[in-house]
């Protein structure tokens, strides 16, 4: 039971990591793409993600772990380079569809730059998609994390996380199941109580489920 409770520290301290360092690659990036289209657009979006969303990414993160070495920073730099991709695509359709709006427009008349545009302006008003987007990173991160560790690819031993004792528990499956029971409860009820944060954060967002629960109810 220690080594469950102190594997979390591991497990969700690479997770939040990892969300963290590519949220702000993909916030950037989809800035950027967004906000001026064209031809910078054609090469961040067109090229730059689609040539990392075409390697699957549990592989893009072993080759770059075996490369590397194990360890904690690498193992978050592998994992942030499968998962950036999907909050820059997010960024990027929130930001175009953002720069055309009127407040958009006003800011840029009264000589707002477009740095100042982009910060003060359109980040704010795409901020929830983008933070369920986050919440359902997490959970995908926990699950990537247990993934490479029970490869032998995540933090070395002795530290424990949810993957490696995992993999540590593999030929006592039958004579001390317990010992894979626990670290497998672990990770699921962390990736499903993400999963469910996420749910819960997109539906608070909605706007269409605030005016459903708005309506009077009929008598």
């Amino acid at each position: 039971m220690s080594r469950c409770i102190f594997g979390a520290r591991i497990s969700l301290s690479v997770a939040t990591s990892v969300v963290i360092l590519s949220l702000g690659v993909g916030i950037a990036i989809g800035s950027l793409a967004g906000f001026y289209g064209g031809w910078l657009d054609t090469v961040l979006n067109v090229y730059l993600i689609n040539a990392f969303m075409a390697i699957p990414g549990i592989l893009l993160a072993i080759a770059f772990v075996a490369f590397s070495g194990p360890g904690f920073g690498n193992l978050v730099a592998a994992l942030s380079l499968t998962m950036w991709t999907g909050f820059a695509r997010l960024v990027r359709a929130q930001v175009a569809a953002a720069a055309q709006m009127e407040y958009v427009e006003a800011a840029r008349t009264l000589g707002a730059s477009d740095l100042r545009i982009i910060v003060r302006h359109i980040l704010p008003n795409i901020l929830q998609p983008v933070l369920v987007q986050a919440a359902l990173g997490l959970a995908t991160a926990v699950l990537s994390e247990a993934t490479l560790s029970f490869l032998g690819l995540g933090a070395p031993p002795p530290a424990p996380s949810w993957g490696n004792m995992l993999n540590d528990a593999r030929s006592h499956l039958f004579d001390s199941p317990h010992m894979v029971l626990f670290p497998a409860l672990a990770v699921m009820i962390c990736v499903v109580a993400f999963n469910f944060l996420g749910d819960v954060l997109r539906d608070a967002a909605d706007p269409r489920r605030k005016a459903t629960v708005a309506l009077p109810a009929e008598a």
